[in-house]
């Protein structure tokens, strides 16, 4: 009980940020893997997410939070910063992961690196490239990197958005040294169709997760979600 408090607190206080967009994903994970169950694999993820550019640079984070049948049961978070004070497309990169739950448990884990960035001339594609050294606190070997790339494309006059990101990094676990995993998220932004008002910014899509190794689970997985998303002016 008092986890899941906790998790209440964060995610009001995150919810007390103006976030960029809400999303609601159903998963199919327990409709295609059978060694899924409620409690491993919930079928109901919402999600906070925010980007805000900057003169020194830009900041993100997004909040993950899993429903079943007994309502709230974890919460995970990726918070970043880009930082620099030159011209040019590489910054400084401070990363925190970490999140409460009361199945699992998420370790701290603690980056550090730099970022190469890439937008066209009217941000309608662009994509990063981090590499970073990765402490995991409390892990038996708690030094590790990381290295992450995403993206973003804008196309059909805004009718369709492909974004997403992709993370290899090492950490011993009982499968292996390395884990991946990639999300890329594909969308139909309603308010670009003209049967639709500018300021219903509703969009449907669906969210892959690409895996091997990811969660304690050996071997690679595809699992797809049905997903609606609301998009902050």
């Amino acid at each position: 009980m008092k986890k899941i408090f906790l998790i209440c607190l964060f995610i009001s206080a995150m919810l007390q940020v103006k976030a960029q967009n809400i999303q609601l994903h159903y998963d199919f994970g327990r409709h295609i893997y059978s060694e899924f169950d409620e409690t491993s694999r919930p079928v109901l993820t919402g999600t906070i997410e925010m980007f805000k550019g900057d003169k020194w640079g830009s900041t993100y984070f997004f909040v993950d939070f899993d429903y079943t049948q007994k309502g709230l049961t974890s919460a995970y978070t990726e918070i970043s910063r880009e930082l620099k004070f030159w011209d040019g497309p590489f910054s400084a990169h401070l990363e925190y992961n970490g999140g409460l739950s009361n199945v699992i448990s998420f370790e701290n884990a603690y980056l550090a690196g730099a970022t190469y960035t890439y937008n066209n001339s009217d941000f309608t594609r662009g994509f990063t490239l981090s590499a970073m050294y990765k402490y995991i606190q409390k892990h038996q070997a708690p030094n590790n990197f990381q290295i992450t790339g995403t993206w973003y494309l804008h196309c059909f006059d805004g009718k369709f958005t492909c974004s997403g990101f992709a993370d290899l990094w090492r950490e011993k676990n009982p499968n292996g040294y390395f884990i991946f995993i990639s999300e890329p998220q594909f969308w139909l932004n309603l308010n670009k169709f003209k049967a639709f008002d500018d300021k219903f910014n509703l969009s449907v899509g669906s969210e892959i997760e690409l895996s091997h190794d990811f969660s304690f689970r050996d071997g690679f997985y595809v699992i797809p979600t049905l997903a609606l998303k609301w998009t902050f002016d």
